[in-house]
């Protein structure tokens, strides 16, 4: 005879670690809390799943909610169930992240009174956040600094027509170390998968670079190993 299970209640919360790429800085998605515990302080997107919903339909309206961002596509990267890692009890939170081109993106609204106002802060000076989330943003940077060496998710951050210039700071940002100029870009027109265009910069005081276009049909193969750099 199977042993029945005790009835509980799994309280269970989303995190959304989204990644933006602006004027040279990277950038994440921030809010400002309204209510208690850290009330006025800054946390990633987050909140209780409701009862009646799938996680992936909470992280979805989680999002919206605190942010105004809607139609965002998100993956899961990690669980954190330590447990004392909210205040008020035991809550285990399942993490996502994503990567936008901020000029593609709306403006950012809160629709629910949890959060004052959402923002997108450098992570290059990124303050002590709210409960866990210093560790929480830590862990997706270091999935994003992985994942940029076998999957071409640069090109989901920059414009749609970028200067090689652009691409390499990129690279730099994420992976935080300074890279070798001429070595970068033999590389990156090596693999084939940069389309060069007869356009180049406009409106900038120094010498207009030439523009590329990330041509998708090509990367195929190429990412299923490591680029080291």
């Amino acid at each position: 005879m199977e042993a029945l299970l005790p009835k509980f209640d799994s309280v269970f919360s989303i995190d959304c670690v989204i990644f933006g790429f602006d004027k040279g800085e990277l950038k994440v998605l921030l809010i400002e809390r309204n209510e208690e515990p850290f009330k006025d302080c800054l946390a990633l997107p987050g909140y209780l799943v409701e009862q009646n919903e799938s996680i992936d339909f909470a992280a979805n309206r989680i999002l919206y909610e605190l942010t105004g961002l809607k139609d965002i596509f998100m993956e899961q990267f990690y669980t954190f169930g330590e447990v004392n890692r909210h205040p008020q009890g035991r809550v285990i939170t399942v993490a996502y992240y994503a990567i936008l081109r901020l000029n593609a993106t709306k403006e950012l609204k809160p629709v629910t009174n949890y959060a004052k106002k959402a923002f997108w802060h450098p992570v290059a000076n990124l303050p002590e956040l709210a409960f866990d989330h210093s560790q929480i943003f830590a862990k997706a940077l270091q999935k994003i600094k992985r994942k940029i060496t076998y999957q071409p998710i640069a090109f989901e951050l920059l414009p749609e027509k970028f200067t090689l210039s652009q691409l390499q700071m990129l690279y730099e940002l994420i992976l935080n170390k300074k890279l070798d100029k001429r070595n970068f870009r033999k590389k990156m027109l090596n693999f084939g998968i940069l389309k060069e265009l007869d356009e180049k910069q406009k409106g900038v005081s120094y010498r207009a670079a030439k523009l590329y276009k990330f041509d998708r049909r090509k990367y195929g193969k190429l990412f299923q190993k490591e680029l080291t750099f």
